[in-house]
């Protein structure tokens, strides 16, 4: 079995990246088959419970408050609204489902509440239950945690030396504080990032660098390809090639070996193939439903042709581990 390791160096790291495409593929495949079973992809779904109208200047967001783009504010969704989602989700095969508010950070309120309702009632099902709700402090983390929240989403987005480029709202450090906290809770990490920014090859392998050289590897790593969106600053940023897209992957995978690497954002511009590929590069998990909070994703008729086509299967929820608590399901 591949060793994990924290201590990972640049060289290293680019050594890997850069390697010839081919032998990358190869070595995470490899990889890939020590830690997972290759014909199982996780499945989950992604709803914004709060959309738009954020403070942060996230140059690649549409629900920046600042930017005039074709998103619609949407106050925090109601309990039950959110569980009758969640219970569609589970029906249509996710076993994890991940819930989003535009918030620069939670703060202790009504709507704060509402999402440890919320978590409580996801988890009740027997999914998995993330959330991505901004910067949280440690005892906001615990009470997350004891509601039955399973991961938590926090992405780091891009290298810390091109972080500046893209937001200015919060630094690179305020980031790191939230997956700490995250981590002291006993909450399973999720964070990634997104290519095709700007950003240099170097700057990709600056975030793996990061990401692999935490205390604890994130359990979850998705990678994102950026959807340009119309009245953000990087909406005329070319499209990110599947090969690039393969190369983040498998560097993840041969770094991270146990970790979820989620192929996340831009995959409604592949096709079968190059889906394929980047499952072979080391990526078992994908986002079903139309949209990625506010961002087109494959339907889901596409998606069970794409399972059949590969004679791939869903992952079943908590492969890692039980759930932190159980709880009984709110009623609709």
């Amino acid at each position: 079995m591949t060793y994990i390791r924290t201590d990972w160096t640049r060289a290293e790291i680019a050594d890997i990246y850069n390697s010839p495409v081919l032998d990358l593929i190869y070595r995470a495949a490899t990889v890939h088959r020590q830690h997972h079973d290759p014909q199982e992809v996780q499945v989950c779904t992604l709803l914004s419970v709060k959309t738009g109208g954020c403070p942060e200047d996230c140059a690649y967001c549409p629900q920046a408050a600042r930017y005039h783009t074709a998103v619609k504010v949407h106050k925090l969704m109601e309990v039950d609204e959110v569980l009758t989602a969640a219970q569609r989700a589970k029906d249509s095969g996710s076993t994890r489902f991940c819930m989003g508010a535009a918030w620069r950070e939670v703060r202790d309120n009504r709507d704060f509440d509402k999402v440890l309702d919320m978590v409580k009632g996801v988890n009740g099902m027997g999914m998995e239950v993330c959330c991505t709700l901004g910067m949280l402090t440690e005892s906001q983390a615990q009470k997350l945690k004891d509601a039955g929240l399973y991961a938590y989403n926090h992405n780091l987005d891009t290298s810390e030396e091109y972080y500046g480029d893209i937001i200015s709202t919060r630094t690179y450090d305020d980031r790191l504080d939230t997956l700490g906290n995250v981590r002291h809770a006993g909450i399973s990490v999720c964070s990634g990032g997104i290519i095709g920014m700007g950003e240099s090859h170097n700057d990709r392998i600056g975030m793996l660098l990061t990401l692999a050289n935490l205390p604890e590897h994130p359990e979850s790593v998705p990678v994102n390809a950026l959807v340009p969106v119309e009245g953000t600053p990087l909406e005329e940023q070319p499209r990110v090639s599947v090969w690039e897209m393969i190369r983040m992957i498998a560097t993840a995978r041969i770094i991270m070996p146990k970790a979820m690497v989620r192929l996340s954002a831009g995959r409604v511009r592949m096709n079968v193939e190059e889906q394929a590929l980047c499952f072979l590069a080391g990526a078992n998990s994908i986002f079903a439903g139309d949209k990625l909070l506010t961002t087109p994703n494959p339907e889901e008729d596409a998606d069970k042709q794409l399972f059949q086509t590969l004679n791939i299967r869903p992952r079943p929820s908590f492969k890692n581990g039980e759930p932190a608590l159980k709880f009984e399901q709110i009623p609709l």
